[in-house]
């Protein structure tokens, strides 16, 4: 259950320091944030606004809030496979995965085959330059880095998923800091003081505020279909390690992205930066870190929350911390028995397990929010 730890903030997290608290009451502080501003329990520090945060807004939205990689989020699928047709390990499968689904800053591929997704899509409405066009076919499909990643697991009925975790990639980075630029420069002009200028807004009814939201709803577009893609080539590679198999279901959300939404009886832009929609019956992917369990879960629609939930287990140490508390040897025996990308350990320490809240404290701190369908367990790990 939530408590209200600042003037209208609401926490779920029953592990949070007073940094985060302070950064998400500046944010609930804003004359246009419309009721309390919700953090969920894998809430910590963002850049302006709090990643873990449900922000409420009439008539304005903040592109920083929903941050620089606009419509990141997870993909899962359910196979008919079980653990017993998996072969003993799945080291076959890893050179497949490497270079079906490309992943690492600036990596991309040459597949024309994406035209047709991308006609589909349509256009932002910022005109690209020809190097932004290059940069969106050949991103498309491909992974990323930091804590993006593929995964192989095992449910509780030793049922076999697969789990995606991928965004916008370049091209939802250039965009919104684009946008997030554009808002401090109409600060600026409009003599605007802010506690954080990262919470730099845009008003509705403006040109600026059209520019981004439509923007914003291709890059997200965008992110979901990329993570369609990537998850059929993903299955299909693990189908060819197996032999057989076929996907059964599939889940696809958000988890940094704005829409516009009524609670309370008003017509709100709610912004979700690092949370799940999970309206009632909504169905949402929230992973822990490398070593731990990943849940897939069915909303409650929780008004509190504006019918939201977790992203993830969020962080507890920064990256730099990570790096200079956690060693790549503990890290090996915290994914022992699994298919992972071991080799380069030593530059996966800031994933490490312990930088991040415990995934089961995270789950149970938001058992008001969501239902947990299914408890997977990872065999397989690919980090971006």
């Amino acid at each position: 259950m939530p408590k209200e730890v600042a003037h209208n903030l609401l926490s779920w997290a029953s592990e949070i320091d007073a940094g985060t608290i302070e950064q998400a009451a500046r944010t609930a502080r804003l004359r246009f944030v419309s009721g309390h501003v919700a953090l969920m329990p894998d809430a910590h520090i963002g850049i302006g606004a709090t990643v873990g945060s449900v922000i409420p807004t009439e008539g304005a939205i903040i592109p920083a809030a929903v941050g620089v990689d606009i419509g990141c989020g997870m993909i899962a699928t359910e196979t008919d496979l079980t653990a017993a047709d998996l072969p003993e390990h799945l080291d076959a499968l890893m050179p497949l995965v490497e270079r079906r689904i490309p992943a690492g800053v600036g990596r991309g591929h040459d597949d024309r085959a994406v035209d047709r997704a991308l006609e589909a899509i349509g256009r932002p409405y910022t005109e690209l330059t020809q190097k932004q066009d290059r940069t969106v076919a050949t991103q498309f499909g491909t992974l990323g880095s930091g804590n993006h990643f593929v995964e192989v697991c095992l449910d509780e009925r030793d049922r076999v998923w697969t789990v995606l975790h991928s965004g916008s990639r370049g091209i939802g980075n250039q965009l919104a800091t684009r946008h997030i630029a554009d808002a401090k420069k109409a600060m600026k002009q409009a003599a605007i003081g802010l506690e954080d200028p990262d919470l730099a807004y845009f008003v509705q009814g403006t040109p600026e505020f059209t520019a981004y939201i439509d923007d914003m709803l291709w890059a997200q577009a965008y992110a979901m279909a990329s993570r369609a893609r990537m998850d059929a080539v993903l299955s299909n590679a693990l189908f060819s390690v197996v032999g057989k198999g076929r996907r059964v279901r599939t889940i696809n959300c958000h988890h940094n992205f704005t829409q516009k939404e009524t609670h309370h009886g008003k017509s709100l832009w709610i912004t979700r930066k690092g949370a799940i929609k999970a309206d009632t019956g909504d169905e949402g992917v929230i992973p822990g870190s490398m070593g731990t369990r990943s849940y897939i879960v069915r909303g409650k629609g929780n008004a509190d929350s504006y019918h939201s939930c977790s992203h993830g287990a969020g962080r507890r140490m920064s990256r730099g911390q990570a790096k200079r508390t956690l060693t790549a040897s503990s890290l090996k025996k915290a994914m022992e028995g699994r298919t992972w990308n071991a080799d380069r350990a030593s530059s996966l320490v800031d994933e490490h397990p312990e930088a991040y809240k415990p995934i089961d404290q995270v789950m149970a701190d938001q058992a008001d929010l969501v239902t947990v369908q299914h408890t997977l367990r990872q065999v397989f790990n690919y980090k971006g």
